[in-house]
């Protein structure tokens, strides 16, 4: 193990050595859609209204009306920025991360003295006890529903203690010792452990762990199949570091926090309670989602009750992301081509040579295949694994397919395809009529009547831009020479 295990402070420390990839600023800032408002110029990029960029993560020193504490944004708002991070090639971030989840290293627990998350605790009972006014949270827009935690680790464990699971949540400040949590349903393992103890109307504890190092916020997001009930995500975490996460025993409930967090949130889901989550503001809104729309606010969240707040003394750091920004195509989309290149390689092994989630997705909605066809036999296989992708990951709407010459991460690459080996009559595949994402506007029975019975169905889409495999001949692009000195023509002194 390092002589300093990996969190926030130790990454962005790092990313000090890098140019352009990090920058502080002491200029006061409010954080109530001031913060957000300003990122979005600097760095946000994803699928945020234009105009907006690829820049610096950024932290705020001085945060209006929480001395003391900082706020750090776009940490992974660069895909580029994530290789850095995890000390690899970003192009093949997907391979590392899938190699990851075949070899955990699974979480150690430390003592309360080796803990830096519990440096300073506040109770709920404390008379001036208010999450509020202790935790930076922003507001993302004017229409927000209030104060949003977009970027905290939830981790909670069946009542049997015997498998524990971390998500990511929406989660919105609704009082002083209240939080409004949205757990989408199914498929998080939050939410089955939620609903065993609502079953036997107890309390379910758990900690909300914000800022940390981004190896847990990437290794956090996956999803079935590739990380099945009673599969810990923390192990890919432990795995991308070769250093297992560090565990503590909560100070107020019966769970375990991160022990490098910058704040930790422990707290209890109510049985058999929900709330409306834009209470304080009703405005319908709840925040800006990753398809790049405000998502409505939900009639019925469920209910959190804080029993005590804990962070390190040294200017606790509050991370947080915008919703449609590139930070969540990143944590979004690299375990999920994690995921579809696991599966399709059991499959179909050799043919997909690699996946890549773009922006214009969010990192869940569309995945571009690169497809190796050999001979004749692999003709109609890159269809296969198309399908393989969709039918295993519902939240993926949209498959483009591109042979072995192009490149994947250059979307003009990507769509030159679409132009010049491609024929809309022959080249796309609907398959109508299955489940999607509630979060795409699109997928509402007004949108299309008859065929979207319910919100959250869709229609998902095959483009195959591969050449056939008997006129490979014909679409060979031009050949230039191979130059190795190419760069001593932009170093040279004149």
């Amino acid at each position: 193990m390092s002589e300093q295990p990996y969190d926030l402070r130790k990454v962005l420390e790092e990313l000090k050595q890098f140019p352009n990839q990090y920058h502080e600023t002491d200029k006061p800032i409010d954080p109530n859609a001031d913060l957000s408002g300003v990122y979005r110029y600097i760095g946000a990029g994803g699928t945020v209204m234009r105009p907006t960029q690829e820049g610096p993560a950024l932290t705020f020193n001085t945060i209006e009306g929480f001395p003391n504490t900082r706020v750090s944004i776009g940490t992974m708002a660069s895909r580029k920025r994530v290789g850095e991070i995890l000390h690899h090639d970003y192009k093949t971030l997907g391979k590392l991360l899938y190699q990851s989840v075949e070899h955990p290293v699974k979480p150690i627990k430390v003592d309360k003295e080796q803990a830096p998350a519990q440096e300073v605790v506040h109770l709920a009972n404390d008379d001036d006890f208010d999450i509020r006014k202790i935790l930076p949270a922003p507001t993302n827009t004017p229409e927000d529903a209030g104060p949003y935690i977009t970027m905290g680790v939830v981790l909670g464990s069946d009542p049997d203690k015997t498998m524990t699971d971390v998500t990511i949540h929406r989660m919105v400040l609704e009082d002083k010792d209240t939080i409004g949590m949205y757990i989408m349903p199914g498929g998080r393992h939050i939410g089955h452990f939620q609903k065993q103890f609502e079953a036997e109307n107890k309390p379910m504890p758990i900690t909300i762990n914000i800022g940390l190092d981004p190896a847990i916020a990437i290794g956090t997001t996956f999803e079935p199949p590739t990380t099945p009930l009673g599969y810990n995500e923390l192990w890919i975490a432990g795995a991308l570091r070769d250093e297992p996460v560090q565990l503590v025993d909560a100070t107020s409930v019966n769970e375990v926090g991160i022990a490098r967090s910058e704040f930790t949130i422990e707290a209890e889901i109510l049985p058999n309670q929900t709330m409306q989550e834009d209470i304080n503001t009703n405005t319908g809104k709840a925040m800006p989602e990753f398809p790049g729309y405000n998502g409505d606010a939900n009639p019925a969240v469920n209910v959190v009750k804080v029993k005590a707040v804990t962070h390190r003394k040294d200017r606790p750091i509050m991370q947080t992301t915008i919703g449609p920004s590139e930070e969540h195509v990143s944590m979004a989309g690299i375990p999920t081509e994690a995921s579809i290149l696991g599966l399709v390689e059991k499959a179909i092994p050799g043919k997909v040579l690699n996946v890549y989630n773009p922006p214009a997705g969010g990192g869940k909605l569309m995945t571009i295949m690169q497809i190796n066809k050999e001979n004749e036999a692999d003709e109609g296989i890159q269809r296969q694994a198309a399908i393989l992708a969709l039918s295993s990951f519902k939240e993926l709407k949209t498959v483009i397919l591109v042979d072995e010459d192009v490149d994947i991460f250059d979307m003009n690459d990507v769509m030159w395809t679409l132009n010049t080996r491609f024929q809309g009559d022959k080249d796309v595949v609907v398959i109508p009529g299955m489940r999607n994402h509630p979060l795409d506007p699109s997928e509402r029975p007004q949108y299309n009547p008859g065929t979207i019975r319910f919100k959250g169905m869709s229609a998902k889409t095959i483009l195959d831009g591969t050449v056939p495999f008997d006129m490979k001949d014909q679409f060979q692009r031009a050949q230039f020479k191979e130059i190795p000195n190419w760069e001593d023509y932009l170093n040279d002194s004149n």
